[in-house]
């Protein structure tokens, strides 16, 4: 069956193989003539190529989705992996938990937030989602189903979390929550006026906060170059565990003929965005929605870049030379003429995630939208990869559609691990184009 499994950054759009995962066995009739091999497919969230596999198939596991088992006094669930993140809030908020880490969407599925090891707003504090995975089951290709932990099959655990669906297929995990007080959020933003400012201002801040983001305008110039709010951000204590139904979403309704985003439109924006968030500075009570969840508020929000696409990249670049590395990436979209709807930059912190190809580590990390312009795109993207590696830092994989083999090797050295540890019969699109690019 062929069907529009596309990633979100839609560069590569065409009808792909898949079955549904309840349809799927490891029989020899579903392996043959699969020779690109298989992998696993979650609802469609990641940016690049890391979810497609063009020369296989790719198994449907949307459907897969149920809790299993919630223990309300330890905070332990456990569900299938085809399950989203909105799924499971409504499930375990009436008891007082929240996800330990969220992404900026709850439309990911479990099983492609632990393959992705996604990380949130508090990293500097709760680490990645890996680590609070306390344990998996792992269906490989010989049949078998793995029961993998930190105790048990701690390789296969260890390579399956960040390990972009490429050990075999998860088919349900047990994962730690986090007590809270309340889903709301007490918000406060302080404006900064410049990259420096933010860089000044950003250590003291995670130390005082659960959660912490800066939105940059990738557009300010001269002495506003990097200028930008800081949002963090405490649970309340106010006991509202109310989930809101997601009723009628605003959409974009059709896809756009070209990007709707450029200098002159993202001018306009970034300067009343700007306005309007420092004039709201006060402490002040939010919704979990728009704290964490903003642009799932827009259905099919992606369209606005047009019918070629985006590519996202996200770097992270280590703390003794992220001042110097991110205001060079900045500087070369920029001279590139590019413009970046969502400029985001964060710290991460120390905390080492179990996954062994996990992206984070202890540094900042800056990620950068762009309309794909064809040639125009790729050079800056080679640019921003090559800063990024002579900084010291690396390109986060699970978000790209385009970094070669040199950079996927300079920034994760321990590729080889994971690739000893992945199932033989399990592929994609990202790895066959950077791990096994001239090592066949």
């Amino acid at each position: 069956m062929k069907q529009d499994f596309n990633s979100f950054g839609r560069i590569h759009r065409q009808k792909r193989n898949s079955l549904p995962f309840e349809r799927f066995n490891m029989s020899p009739e579903t392996m043959g003539g699969n020779d690109g091999g298989l992998l696993p497919f979650g609802n469609g969230r990641s940016y690049g190529d890391s979810c497609h596999n063009d020369q296989g198939l790719l198994i449907a596991m949307r459907d897969h989705a149920r809790i299993i088992d919630f223990d309300h006094n330890n905070g332990i669930l456990e569900a299938a992996s085809g399950i989203t993140l909105e799924e499971i809030i409504p499930a375990i908020a009436p008891s007082g938990f929240f996800l330990a880490v969220t992404p900026g969407t709850k439309f990911v599925t479990l099983g492609g937030a632990i393959a992705n090891d996604v990380h949130g707003k508090n990293h500097h504090l709760r680490g990645t989602f890996g680590c609070h995975v306390e344990s998996l089951q792992l269906l490989r290709s010989d049949g078998q189903i793995y029961l993998c932990s930190s105790s048990e099959n701690e390789a296969l655990f260890r390579a399956t979390i960040g390990g972009m669906g490429l050990t075999g297929i998860i088919i349900s995990a047990r994962i730690r929550l986090m007590k809270t007080g309340s889903l709301d959020i007490i918000e406060k933003i302080t404006p900064f006026n410049n990259l420096e400012h933010y860089f000044d201002i950003a250590e003291a801040n995670d130390a005082e906060n659960e959660y912490a983001v800066a939105w940059l305008d990738q557009l300010a110039s001269g002495k506003k170059t990097g200028r930008g709010v800081l949002i963090a951000g405490n649970h309340a204590d106010n006991g509202n565990f109310t989930v809101k139904k997601r009723g009628f979403l605003p959409s974009v309704p059709f896809e756009m003929p070209f990007s709707m985003l450029n200098c002159f439109s993202l001018t306009a924006f970034n300067y009343a965005y700007f306005k309007a968030k420092s004039g709201n500075s006060a402490p002040h009570l939010t919704g979990m929605d728009s704290f964490f969840y903003p642009l799932d508020g827009v259905k099919h929000w992606n369209r606005l870049y047009g019918r070629a696409g985006l590519f996202q990249h996200q770097s992270v670049i280590p703390f003794e030379t992220a001042r110097k590395g991110i205001a060079s990436l900045l500087q070369a979209a920029s001279e590139a003429g590019q413009a970046s709807f969502l400029t985001v930059l964060k710290r991460f912190g120390s905390i080492s995630s179990p996954g062994i190809l996990s992206f984070p580590r202890a540094g900042y990390t800056l990620t950068l939208d762009f309309p794909n312009k064809g040639i125009k795109t790729l050079q800056l993207l080679d640019r921003l990869d090559a800063i990024t590696i002579d900084s010291g830092g690396r390109v986060n994989p699970y978000k790209d559609h385009h970094m070669s083999a040199a950079c996927f090797e300079q920034g994760f050295a321990q590729w080889q691990t994971l690739e000893t540890l992945r199932d033989p019969a399990f592929c994609s699109d990202f790895w066959y184009r950077t791990a096994l690019a001239g090592h066949n």
